[in-house]
């Protein structure tokens, strides 16, 4: 057993979580650690979304839904901050760039455009929503995000200060756009994050891999770990947390 895997960690690749080096050996606690779920949204991850209008797999998008509902479960008995975002627009598309709306326009359904849920990602709009399978609850973060990372525009990073949490564990959709782009933030902030690969989802099943196969081998965005092993780490917190 390596030194790292000695301390309560979670396994990942290429490093268990929290990370462990000669700036920093720390373990898991729950008072620090934050859950992200990521875009877990009708327009995503359901029929009659943008996504699935669009020709996406969403049985593909509807994959973590279970995993992340387990782990919902044990990070909540854990203790840990749980954070919900949305990718959200104005109805007058202020907040949404022409050149993003072209862009996505050229594959499918794009920002605001109507749909049989209402009109795209437009705050407000059932489509919007969360999925009811994911449902935040009272007192848990929600954040509406106007673009990928769940840190543009918002104000997560002063939230998540002012909790005191320097550990990130990322969920849900995609895994190569808007879980990407947080896990990206995450490390210009100085946030050790860990990816659960299970828990996280796009429409192409070669994106996720090359996306998944970036972070293990480059490792310099964080590292990847699977929900089995959080949650057996989350466990072994709950009595600490009550």
């Amino acid at each position: 057993m390596t030194a790292a895997a000695s301390r309560s960690t979670i396994p990942g690749e290429p490093t268990a979580f929290p990370v462990a080096g000669p700036l920093s050996d720390q373990e898991l606690a729950a008072a620090d650690t934050a859950l992200f779920v990521i875009d877990m949204q009708v327009d995503f991850c359901a029929e009659g979304g943008m996504m699935e209008r669009g020709g996406a797999d969403i049985a593909r998008l509807r994959a973590p839904i279970e995993p992340i509902r387990t782990l919902l479960a044990a990070a909540r008995a854990a203790g840990l901050t749980i954070v919900h975002t949305r990718e959200a627009y104005e109805p007058d598309l202020s907040n949404a760039p022409r050149t993003k709306r072209d862009r996505l326009a050229r594959l499918g359904p794009s920002i605001g455009d109507e749909g049989p849920l209402g009109r795209h990602l437009i705050r407000g709009e059932p489509c919007w929503d969360f999925i009811p399978e994911l449902p935040p609850l009272d007192g848990e973060i929600v954040i509406d995000k106007p673009g990928y990372g769940a840190f543009f525009r918002t104000d997560l990073e002063a939230i998540l200060a002012a909790r005191g949490i320097h550990h990130v564990l990322l969920t849900g959709v995609t895994t190569d756009c808007c879980v990407h782009s947080t896990l990206r933030q995450c490390e210009d902030l100085g946030l050790d994050a860990m990816v659960l690969e299970d828990c996280v989802a796009t429409a192409s099943a070669a994106a996720h891999d090359s996306t998944l196969d970036l972070w293990k081998t480059r490792g310099i965005f964080g590292t990847v770990g699977r929900s089995a092993d959080a949650i057996a780490a989350l466990a072994a917190l709950a009595p600490r947390a009550s």
